[in-house]
């Protein structure tokens, strides 16, 4: 690794649009939030935990992952678990942040919405308030569960409509499709949210296809098999659709065979609007950065195409075009100030 090129990563300015936060609780987090609340977990150790997180497919993963949901009970626990994701995405160069949280897997269980969005907001405020990073919250339906969950939980979450910035679809894609999910992503379109839906990442592009042509997203959310339907990818083309793909996840869950094998070069070279992201951080072994830096690593991507990757992240953003002027100036200064020669 060229210390050139991770010191102008360091400092490239830029968004993160795929985190979901359950995601980013670290090993020794997950500990201290088991003894803090006595929750039993199977792992009584920071290595145990880590020695956990080997994935053969999204299922399995999504086993471990709502199992480590269970940690989180208190307003406290999600401010906490939000407060440390924001603070190192800020310390990735991350000028905004759009984050998933899937209330399903909690209110579920007992935990009322408004501890889980109160600790939330309230821990985005703080990272506003202390390192200047903004940020904004899309709330995850589960696909395997019922629509009509998802839409009990858009009718909960209206106390708190301004300050939700959109809906999206997550959980287990194969068996889900996105047309299941045709009303609610309606009825959160009336109500003037944004929205996404997870697509083409274990799933067929004709979820991904179904996510842009019936469920009107303004963002796809992994999308990597769209590259299976040579019309499909130049209607995302002629449209603009941002994808937000994730590279180590992608390889964390044998989606690829290597990081060398990633289909982003693919993506770009047919002119797709591809942002890079972290996913679910502490599971899959990287936040932003190093994400960016494995595909420079892995797929020779050149400091022109990590500020492409950039830029695209704050186009592709739900921010005010205000915002995005000022953040693409960000990344224009940084690379005539920093880029290696």
């Amino acid at each position: 690794m060229s210390p050139a090129v991770a010191h102008y990563v360091a400092g490239l300015p830029k968004a993160e649009l795929h985190i979901h936060i359950e995601g980013s609780i670290e090993p020794d987090w997950m500990i201290e939030l088991a003894a803090r609340n006595a929750v039993p977990l199977r792992w009584k150790t920071v290595e145990e935990v880590r020695r956990a997180y080997r994935f053969q497919n999204l299922q399995s993963f999504l086993n471990l992952y709502y199992d480590g949901c269970r940690v989180l009970v208190t307003e406290r626990d999600f401010h906490d678990v939000t407060r440390a994701y924001l603070r190192r995405a800020h310390a990735d160069g991350v000028r905004h942040a759009e984050m998933f949280i899937g209330p399903q897997a909690h209110t579920r269980r007992g935990v009322a919405l408004a501890t889980v969005l109160e600790g939330v907001l309230a821990a985005m405020d703080a990272a506003q308030r202390e390192d200047g990073i903004s940020s904004g919250l899309l709330l995850g339906a589960q696909r395997h569960l019922p629509e009509e969950d998802a839409l009990a939980m858009l009718e909960a979450s209206e106390p708190w409509h301004d300050r939700i910035l959109g809906f999206g679809l997550g959980g287990a894609e194969v068996g889900n499709p996105p047309s299941k999910f045709a009303r609610f992503f309606a009825a959160c379109r009336e109500r003037g949210f944004r929205v996404t839906a997870h697509a083409g990442e274990e799933g067929p592009a004709g979820y991904v296809r179904e996510a842009v042509e019936l469920l009107q997203v303004d963002r796809i959310d992994h999308g990597n098999n769209c590259l299976d339907d040579a019309s499909l990818v130049q209607d995302l083309v002629a449209r603009g659709t941002p994808l937000t793909v994730c590279p180590l996840s992608n390889l964390r869950l044998c989606l690829v065979e290597s990081m060398a094998r990633h289909p982003l070069v693919a993506m770009l070279r047919v002119g797709l609007n591809v942002t890079v992201n972290s996913d679910d951080p502490s599971y899959f072994g990287g936040y932003v950065n190093a994400n960016y830096l494995a595909c420079h690593q892995a797929l020779g991507l050149d400091i022109d195409a990590l500020t492409l990757l950039a830029r695209n992240s704050i186009c592709a953003s739900f921010v005010s075009p205000a915002r995005k002027t000022a953040l693409l100036a960000e990344i224009d200064a940084w690379r005539s100030a920093a880029a290696p020669a």
